[in-house]
C-alpha cells in the first residue's frame, strides 16, 4: 500500500508538471502573436463566417473581406451575401444589409469598449495574458498554413461577453487563421 501511494503520488506530480508546460507554451504563442499584431497599422483578410444559434436563427454561412485600420476603424464587406457591409469609421457604426433591410442604411454611435469594440482582432491580442486563461491545444494546418490552436477563456471582470474562444494563430503572421467563439 505504501509503495502504491508513492507511485500514485509520483504520477500525480508528473501529470501536474505537464499542465504548466502546456499553459506556458500557449501563453508564449499568444504573446508572440500579440507583439506581431501590435506592430501592424492595418491589415486586410478574407473571411468565411459560420454562425450557429440553436435557439433562435439556426445556422448561416457568409464570406467576404475584413479591413482593420488602427484600433477603431473596421470594415466588413461581404461577397456572400453580396454587397452587405458593416463599417466602423471611428465615430459611427454603419450597417448596410440589403438581404434583410433593402435600400436602408442604419447608423449607430460606435461603441469603443476597450476590449470588445470595433477592434475585433484586438479582442484576442491586446494584453491577452491580463484578460484570458490561455491553454495550448494543438498544432494544425489550415489551408496549407501551420497554426497553433489555443483556448482563450476570459478572466472574471474583463467585460468580455463570451465563454471561451479557440483561436488558431498562424505561426508566421501571428494573426488568427480561424476563430471559434462560444457565447
Amino acid at each position: 500500500p505504501r509503495l502504491m501511494r508513492r507511485v500514485a503520488m509520483a504520477l500525480l506530480i508528473v501529470a501536474a508538471a505537464r499542465l504548466p508546460a502546456q499553459a506556458d507554451k500557449g501563453i508564449g504563442i499568444v504573446e508572440s502573436a500579440s507583439r506581431k499584431y501590435e506592430a501592424l497599422s492595418s491589415f486586410q483578410a478574407q473571411f468565411r463566417q459560420h454562425w450557429e444559434d440553436r435557439v433562435a436563427i439556426g445556422a448561416d454561412e457568409s464570406r467576404g473581406t475584413i479591413y482593420q485600420e488602427g484600433k477603431n476603424r473596421l470594415a466588413m464587406r461581404w461577397s456572400d451575401p453580396p454587397k452587405e457591409a458593416i463599417i466602423l469609421d471611428g465615430t459611427w457604426l454603419w450597417l448596410y444589409l440589403p438581404s434583410t433591410s433593402p435600400g436602408e442604411v442604419k447608423r449607430f454611435p460606435q461603441q469603443n469598449h476597450p476590449t470588445y469594440g470595433s477592434n475585433f482582432v484586438g479582442t484576442f491580442l491586446d494584453n491577452p495574458v491580463d484578460r484570458y486563461r490561455i491553454t495550448y491545444l494543438k498544432s494544425e494546418r489550415i489551408d496549407g498554413y501551420v497554426t497553433d490552436a489555443v483556448l482563450m477563456e476570459p478572466l472574471p471582470n474583463t467585460g468580455l461577453q463570451f465563454r471561451r474562444a479557440t483561436v488558431w494563430l498562424d505561426r508566421d503572421l501571428g494573426l488568427p487563421r480561424r476563430l471559434e467563439i462560444e457565447e
